[in-house]
């Protein structure tokens, strides 16, 4: 990859002389390693990548000699603001009930809900906040971050709101899911709430800018694969991009429609057949993968090699939410992901860098050179371990975020 000229002068940030730099740019291959590598900084870009020795003068250095310089991560799929706890429910869930019997029961998502509804825009903000701050003290530079715990106008505004209020701790990309479940004032009227959601939640989300995209969750006992497409249409005309809770539960054919809508993801995928993974190959859709819920709901794998095989980029997500993945730590994730799905170690580090920020349509996002992001986490190897990127995924917990820049700006 060319690199843009070393400005003239000493540029303003060096991350210098990692044991690996990992660039994870576009065409690279075995994630663009260079051993003995620096990031240049300047003016908000990255201005250069390349060998230590040849690195340029800086106004600040920070020696990463012993470390793992990488892209700053990217969580592609948050349910970040809420209020309330459903602790209780996970007690239910260890008993053997189901989380789709606990949602058709009240609970779940729909208690998130009724806090939610509760809570001014400053309580969520400050709550989402401390959420953000551990996703960013482990390298996490960009979240996604979804409504869904309103399901009406008001409160889904609200949420949106509260996470703009967050955009200085890091980069928030705003997704609209008033089509998250069916709020219990609404439970007989499934057809007038589709409207709300089409006639004055999108309309009012896509006015005031609050949101980027719009996600449904289509499954079995939340949204019908007839609805999610009115959904995603209606948002598709109002401009936002399109990405889906996708065959979780049940197989709805979802990501097979939204691929061929134009969605750039399609999330969950346990249930998804060969015409969905076709489609999402033949559109470029991305599968973002979510172990944690898998973990948590004792759920069975998708298929990760199948869509391997037909060429589908697999991002990953942490899903962090108040129930079926209270998951606040993208390495977990990783290793979940090669331990449960069948990720390599490499795979699983693109699933949080370049492919994670394909899957929220941010092709910026996710590696380091000259048009991306100015965005880098160095992080220490477990004690004891090389700087390697399989002793930062074997051993969950076990790697330290050394320091984490965002617009070429240290801010850890």
């Amino acid at each position: 990859m060319p690199l843009s000229p070393i400005p003239d002068g000493p540029v303003d940030l060096l991350v210098h002389d990692a044991d690996v730099l990992l660039t994870c740019a576009p065409g690279a291959d075995d994630l663009g390693r260079i051993r003995g590598g620096s990031v240049a900084f300047h003016e908000g870009e990255v201005a250069w990548t390349g060998r230590a020795a040849h690195a340029p003068e800086a106004r600040e250095v920070i020696d990463a000699a012993g470390l793992i310089a990488m892209p700053g991560l990217v969580d592609p799929h948050t349910h970040t603001v809420w209020a309330g706890s459903r602790a209780d429910e996970f007690a239910r869930r260890l008993a053997g009930v189901s989380y789709t019997e606990i949602l058709e029961a009240g609970g779940g998502i729909l208690s998130t809900v009724r806090h939610t509804r509760a809570a001014d825009r400053e309580t969520l903000a400050d709550t989402a906040r401390d959420r953000l701050s551990g996703l960013l003290r482990r390298g996490v530079t960009t979240v996604e971050v979804k409504s869904g715990y309103g399901l009406e106008v008001a409160t889904e505004l609200r949420i949106l709101e509260a996470a703009w209020d967050c955009t200085d701790m890091v980069r928030i990309v705003p997704t609209f899911l008033g089509a998250h479940a069916i709020p219990p004032e609404f439970r007989n009227r499934r057809d007038a709430y589709v409207r709300q959601v089409i006639e004055e939640q999108l309309p009012r989300v896509a006015e005031a800018e609050l949101a980027v995209a719009c996600d449904v969750y289509c499954d079995r006992g939340a949204f019908t694969l007839d609805e999610a497409v009115a959904i995603l249409e209606a948002a598709k005309a109002h401009g936002l991009g399109l990405r889906v809770h996708a065959e979780q539960v049940a197989y709805t054919g979802i990501a097979e429609a939204a691929a061929r809508l134009g969605a750039t993801s399609a999330d969950h995928l346990e249930r998804i057949d060969s015409a969905g993974i076709a489609a999402m190959a033949a559109h470029d859709t991305v599968a973002v993968l979510l172990p944690g819920a898998q973990l948590y709901l004792k759920d069975s794998a998708p298929p990760v090699a199948a869509l391997r095989e037909a060429g589908v980029r697999l991002a990953l997500g942490t899903d962090l939410n108040p129930g079926s993945s209270p998951v606040h730590d993208p390495w977990a994730v990783a290793t979940l992901a090669c331990i449960l799905q069948g990720f390599t170690t490499d795979e699983a580090v693109l699933g949080f860098t370049r492919h994670a920020g394909a899957a929220i349509g941010r092709d910026d996002l996710g590696w380091l050179g000259p048009g991306s992001a100015a965005d880098l986490a160095l992080f220490a190897p477990p004690p004891g371990e090389p700087a390697t990127v399989a002793s930062l995924v074997q051993q969950m917990g076990g790697a330290r975020t050394v320091a984490v820049v965002r617009d070429g700006i240290r801010v850890i």
